[in-house]
This record gives structure tokens, sequence and C-alpha cells, in this order.
């Protein structure tokens, strides 16, 4: 009796799992349009900003930039949909530059902790003034 009620159970929970998976790309795509927006912008904006005060590699610019991007979609994401429309400019300058703060304390030890937060103030203003809907 063990045995048959092993079986049953793992080959129901084999099935539910492989039906959640199956399952979980049906989702709309379009919230994967604005994180992918959010970070292009952020890692653009980031790589201008540090060409323009002359700091950093590009690289390492696109990729604060694409963190302080990610972050602001997340933290867009937890607020309620009436308030996603209309987006926060101190919110998403304040996310985005502790983001590319922490970003570049990752990546280059936090050589210019100041730089890196201007980096992402940047990218999260840029984020919010390209993305506001009033």
């Amino acid at each position: 009796m063990n045995q048959i009620w092993k079986r049953t159970v793992i080959s129901s929970l084999i099935t539910a799992s492989l039906a959640s998976i199956t399952l979980m790309p049906a989702k709309p795509a379009a919230a994967d349009d604005k994180i992918f927006r959010d970070i292009g912008i952020g890692a653009a904006a980031s790589v201008t900003s540090g060409a323009v005060r002359r700091r950093g590699s590009v690289l390492n610019n696109a990729v604060k930039g694409a963190a302080a991007g990610a972050a602001v979609n997340l933290v867009n994401g937890t607020r309620s949909p009436r308030d996603q429309r209309r987006r926060n400019l101190r919110q998403d300058i304040g996310v985005g530059a502790a983001a590319s703060t922490a970003t570049g304390a990752i990546t280059r030890g936090g050589k210019d902790t100041l730089g890196d937060a201007v980096d992402g103030a940047v990218a999260g203003a840029a984020i919010n003034l390209l993305t506001n809907r009033k």
C-alpha cells in the first residue's frame, strides 16, 4: 500500500510541476518589454553620463546603468496600477543612484562612489522623463 501511495503522489507532483512550468511562459510579454526598455534607457544614460564626466569604462557604466534601470522598474512595479502610470521622479533618481552605487561597489570595489551615484541618478531621471505618462 505504501508503494502505491508513493507512486501516486510522486507522479501527481511531477505532473503538476510540469504543467506549471509549461503554463508559466503564457504570461503576457508586455511586462518584459518595460523592463528591457528601462534597462536600455538606464544603460544609455549611464554611458552618456560617464562619457561627459570622463570616468569609467563604457562597459562598466553600461552595467551600472542597466542595474539602475532594472531597479527603477522593479520599484515601480511594486506600486499600485494607478500609481504606476505616473512615476515619482525623486524615487526613480534615488533608486537609480542606490542601485548604481551598489553595482559600482561590486564591480570596481567602490573606487568612485559619488560618480557611481551620479551615473545612477542620471539613469533614473532619464527613465522617469522618457517613460512618465501623465
